[in-house]
């Protein structure tokens, strides 16, 4: 028979597993405090001070691109707001994938009027492929790609085309603020945009490399999507993907702020689960495709990104696989070494500075978002809920990840379930 408490004594005895506690308690800390540091810096540096200067003659012409398949509900308010964009030369370009409801109807009365363009797919073979489709049939010298259910705010392209002026900078990345805050989720989200995403993409600047882009928004310089072979279809987040591409061309990409644009999110625990398993695929898709051309001397300002992706997904594991060793301990009447049944020291210290740095993320943001202080009061479930939840996502869709995808492969489509956005 087993003895379950010899080998739950001797697991937690080797010393291995002393340097687990320790990357387990420390790791979010450290990067947390990284990230506040660097997202402080940012503001400091780039965001408090007066809007970029913007040359009066450098008017570049753009195409905002929208790729939609079954978005009939949304794409008459997403048309309206890319229509009400103030700038002087401009384009719409709608690509309808082979939607089977009345997206295209919708779309059609603007095609009429002369106000946007249609290209139209018989059939549906994902937001990549439309884009690629669409993109040599764009005027633009500019490109900025938004979601079918988002709404761009009227000065997105006032704040995002002055940085390519730059002849380095090849993409510019939005701030995307969530719309829908009907539920828990939705708010929370709401908060992890706020002090996750738009966060680290201040902290990504001052290092020098970024992460991804925003699939929901994104500006690009055409000739730069052209270089780098526009997006991968079978790749499960093509936007990760674009990015490391145009980076490792030694491309810069931009941070933008004050680039504004509403959008949707997911707000049933189903609608999430589903998109978070396709980010977290995605992204171990693009270190298994990209990791060879990040490890040589001349990509090693990517280098700090490789690392935090892998140890972010190395901390999922751990903290999976801790979780089970001491519910099982718990179980069998050993009681772990490290864990407390009620939140200890390390446990407080780790939880102040995930709400540390969503509060940092609010501040910094709330001028953007004035509602952004009312859901702070939510952010203790994030570290309690949110945490655990991403864990087993990312436990789950990892592996698959890093097995594919290969060349060759059928191109990503659309998920049929309108909130897996």
């Amino acid at each position: 028979m087993i003895d379950l408490v010899s080998i739950i004594e001797s697991i937690q005895k080797n010393p291995f597993y002393l340097v687990i506690l320790i990357f387990f308690a420390w790791y979010p800390i450290f990067t947390s405090a990284v990230w506040i540091a660097t997202a402080i810096g940012f503001y400091l540096r780039r965001e408090r001070r007066r809007p970029m200067l913007w040359d009066k003659k450098y008017r570049p012409s753009v195409t905002v691109l929208i790729a939609a398949y079954n978005e009939e509900e949304h794409i008459e308010a997403t048309i309206e707001g890319a229509l009400a964009i103030n700038y002087p030369d401009f384009e719409v370009v709608i690509v309808n994938d082979g939607s089977t409801d009345g997206t295209l109807d919708k779309i059609k009365p603007y095609a009429k009027q002369g106000r946007v363009r249609i290209i139209h797919k018989q059939m549906n073979e994902g937001k990549a492929m439309a884009l690629n489709d669409a993109i040599p049939r764009t005027r633009g010298e500019i490109i900025l790609i938004i979601d079918a259910d988002a709404i761009p705010d009227r000065q997105i392209l006032r704040t995002m085309v002055p940085h390519f002026q730059s002849p380095r900078v090849g993409a510019v990345t939005g701030n995307p603020r969530v719309a829908n805050r009907s539920s828990l989720l939705a708010k929370l989200q709401a908060l992890e945009f706020t002090s996750i995403v738009s966060l680290q993409r201040r902290g990504s600047r001052i290092w020098g490399k970024m992460l991804t882009m925003s699939g929901v928004v994104g500006a690009f310089d055409r000739n730069v999507l052209l270089d780098v072979g526009l997006f991968a279809p079978e790749m499960a987040t093509e936007d990760i993907d674009l990015t490391w591409k145009i980076q490792l061309k030694f491309y810069e990409i931009r941070y933008e702020p004050q680039a504004i644009v509403w959008m949707r999110v997911p707000t049933t625990a189903r609608g999430l689960w589903r998109q978070r398993k396709r980010w977290a695929l995605g992204l171990s898709q693009v270190i298994r495709r990209h990791t060879k051309a990040t490890c040589v001397w001349r990509a090693r300002r990517m280098w700090p990104v490789l690392a935090e992706c892998a140890l972010s997904i190395l901390w999922s594991f751990t903290f999976v696989g801790l979780t089970i060793l001491w519910t099982v301990s718990y179980a069998a009447g050993y009681p772990p070494v490290g864990a407390s049944p009620i939140p200890n020291y390390w446990g407080m210290l780790i939880g102040t500075m995930c709400l540390l740095q969503l509060l940092v993320g609010v501040i910094l943001d709330r001028r953007y978002d004035r509602r952004l202080p009312w859901y702070y009061s939510l952010a203790i479930f994030y570290p309690l809920v949110y945490w655990i939840f991403m864990a087993i996502v990312t436990v789950i869709s990892t592996p698959m990840g890093f097995r594919g995808p290969e060349k060759g492969r059928l191109p990503v489509k659309w998920k049929p379930i309108r909130e897996a956005v």
